[in-house]
């Protein structure tokens, strides 16, 4: 093994940062970020949120749904045409 080990770069909150109060549910581009490309919520982990603005983002995220701003999910598309491989 080497000597040099490389320490991963702390990820701070977005929101935290920029001093957001409040997470808009009408913002959808925003939210994207925070969504994975089949819909899911993205968790504090990779994203670096801390817990409050993180629980603020899922509930904004699930108001999102409802109003249809934001997919609940994405459906997956297959390689397949007409029930053969695509050559």
């Amino acid at each position: 093994m080497s000597d040099y080990v490389r320490k991963p770069r702390r990820k701070y909150c977005a929101f935290c940062k920029d001093k957001v109060e409040y997470i808009d549910y009408k913002d959808a581009n925003m939210l994207r970020k925070f969504m994975t490309d089949r819909g899911k919520i993205k968790p504090r982990r990779v994203t670096g949120n801390c817990a409050q603005h993180q629980h603020q983002l899922s509930i904004a995220v699930k108001r999102g749904r409802e109003m249809a701003l934001v997919p609940y999910t994405v459906p997956v598309v297959s390689g397949k045409v007409d029930g053969r491989r695509g050559r």
